[in-house]
């Protein structure tokens, strides 16, 4: 067993565990730590607990110290060069005609190395924007290109349900979304309907998907003959939502009829 905190190093990023060594830290405090790309300034978001080996990565990158005011300034000022570098980064891609939309800047805590994050549609040539960028900064350059999702959680915005976007406020990973999962939940298949801002399937299709699956197997397929207490019938369709069968019933003509599933016996 290891003895880990939770970092995150953006509101709703992905969650990095670190040792703490003998450092007294505390969920909600802020912290120097080693990462894979330098010396990064995170926030604690699950304190001090211990995890089995196949839950982390080793080897376990360490706590340095707990972040005090001096690097909240550190951080703050970052942000700062990060904004004047991303209008840098803009007039240098004018400059090459590249086919590439600038996205995000971002400066390592130690400054040793400026992320710009960009999207494009294909492979884009851009060793000489970072030959102008390098002699601009001297310090090493990353372009890393991300796809739309990822532009969203970025971002942000509002969704079609008119609140903050899931993944810029608090989803902390993608999953995987499929068409199959909006046919279950029998919702329109129109793009314009079940797509986010970024184009993709929306991520809250898979938040009640398995509550959906587990309803679907209590209930009875479409063309299936049931029982009711209104006579025999057969089911024409089913809403997993309501947990109610419409069953077209045979002595009694016109519409079919919606049941509840407590209310339906398959024969």
């Amino acid at each position: 067993m290891y003895n880990v905190i939770g970092v995150r190093f953006k509101k709703a990023g992905k969650i990095y565990y670190f040792d703490p060594v003998d450092h007294p830290v505390e969920k909600e405090q802020h912290v120097i730590v080693e990462t894979a790309r330098g010396i990064e300034y995170g926030k604690v978001v699950i304190g001090q607990k211990q995890v089995g080996e196949e839950d982390v990565v080793l080897p376990l990158k360490r706590v340095i110290r707990i972040a005090n005011e001096t690097d909240a300034q550190v951080v703050d000022e970052n942000r700062s060069a990060a904004s004047q570098a991303f209008t840098t980064c803009l007039e240098k891609i004018q400059h090459h005609q590249l086919r590439m939309k600038l996205v995000d800047v971002e400066f390592t805590f130690d400054r040793n190395k400026i992320i710009f994050y960009f999207t494009a549609e294909g492979r884009v040539d851009f060793r000489e924007l970072v030959k102008d960028l390098a002699s601009v900064f001297r310090t090493r350059i990353e372009l890393r290109q991300i796809g739309v999702r990822d532009e969203a959680k970025m971002l942000g915005g509002i969704g079609p349900c008119g609140r903050v976007l899931c993944c810029s406020s608090w989803l902390g990973d993608f999953e995987p979304v499929s068409i199959k999962m909006a046919k279950d939940q029998n919702l329109s298949l129109n793009p314009t309907k079940i797509s986010g801002l970024c184009g993709r399937l929306m991520c809250c299709l898979k938040f009640e998907h398995d509550n959906y699956e587990s309803v679907r197997e209590e209930m009875p397929t479409v063309g299936k003959l049931v029982i009711t207490s209104l006579g025999e019938g057969k089911v024409t369709g089913i809403n997993a939502s309501t947990k109610t069968v419409f069953v077209q019933l045979f002595d009694i003509p016109g519409k079919p009829k919606e049941l509840s599933l407590d209310d339906v016996v398959t024969k």
